[in-house]
C-alpha cells in the first residue's frame, strides 16, 4: 500500500485540525498503564490544553523507542485505507520524554496513525499535542 496512490501519485496524509475527543479517553486508558489517577488527569488536562506543532513520524518513532508495526497490522492497514481514500486522520497525543533521566516519549494515543504515516513517508509532519509530565510534589 505504501507511499503511492493507486495511479502511481505520491500519497499526502491529511490531518483533522485538532483530535478527536474520543482521543482522549484512549490516551487516559494508556496512561493508567504508567501514572497514578491525579498525575492521568493532569496529563489529559495538559493534552487537552497544548497547542498543536508538527513532529516528523521518523522522530516520533526514534524519541519513543517504538518499533514500526508493519502495513499488515490491522489498525495500521486501516489508517491506511482512509489515507488512500483522502480521510483526515486525527493528530497524535503525546508526553514529552526526559532526555536528563531517559525517559522515553510516550505515544500516548495515535501509535497506529504515526506508522501509517510513516511507511507513506517517514519525513511526514504530523500534527501533535505534547505535554509534559507533572512534577513530582515535595
Amino acid at each position: 500500500m505504501g507511499g503511492k496512490s493507486e495511479n502511481g501519485k505520491p500519497l499526502a496524509v491529511k490531518w483533522l485540525d485538532a483530535p478527536e475527543e474520543h482521543d482522549y479517553p484512549a490516551a487516559a486508558a494508556y496512561l493508567e498503564l504508567l501514572a497514578g489517577p491525579k498525575n492521568v488527569k493532569a496529563l489529559v488536562e495538559a493534552l487537552r490544553k497544548a497547542p498543536v506543532t508538527h513532529q516528523k513520524a521518523k522522530d516520533i518513532l526514534r524519541a519513543s523507542g517504538l518499533a514500526l508495526l508493519e502495513e499488515t497490522n490491522a489498525h495500521v492497514r486501516s489508517d491506511l485505507v482512509k489515507v488512500h481514500k483522502g480521510d483526515k486522520l486525527s493528530p497524535i497525543l503525546l508526553v514529552r520524554g526526559d532526555l536528563s533521566s531517559g525517559k522515553v516519549l510516550q505515544v500516548a494515543d495515535g501509535y497506529h496513525r504515526v506508522c501509517a504515516s510513516y511507511h507513506v513517508d517517514e519525513n511526514t509532519d504530523i500534527p501533535v499535542k505534547i505535554a509534559d509530565f507533572p512534577a513530582r510534589s515535595a
